[in-house]
């Protein structure tokens, strides 16, 4: 499992280590993932991630998962995460017509 943010794409990153010698070493910045269970108004679902705590806040300040799924940019996301974008959309548009 890779450690990277399911809906925000947020992955590890690397840089130095600096001493006081001014010494480098190489280390790595870690995203601080956290496994979530998100609920979908629209399908009416729990979906289990792993996102990103920064990524939990902005699902928070959108409006829930739905809305945040529709807002997100598609390159984005994971691969399930997509398959729930594409789900969600679809489930909408059918209910706009039935409506």
């Amino acid at each position: 499992m890779s450690r990277m943010c399911e809906l925000t794409g947020k992955a590890v990153l690397v840089g130095n280590n600096v001493s006081h010698a001014n010494n480098k070493t190489k280390r790595r910045f870690l995203p601080n993932l956290c496994q979530v269970t998100l609920i979908s108004d629209v399908l009416g679902q729990r979906y289990r991630l792993r996102v990103s705590a920064a990524g939990l806040r902005s699902v928070e300040h959108r409006g829930g998962l739905d809305a945040f799924l529709l807002k997100a940019n598609e390159n984005e996301l994971s691969m399930r995460a997509r398959l729930l974008r594409r789900q969600i959309i679809k489930k909408t548009a059918e209910a706009a017509v039935a409506a």
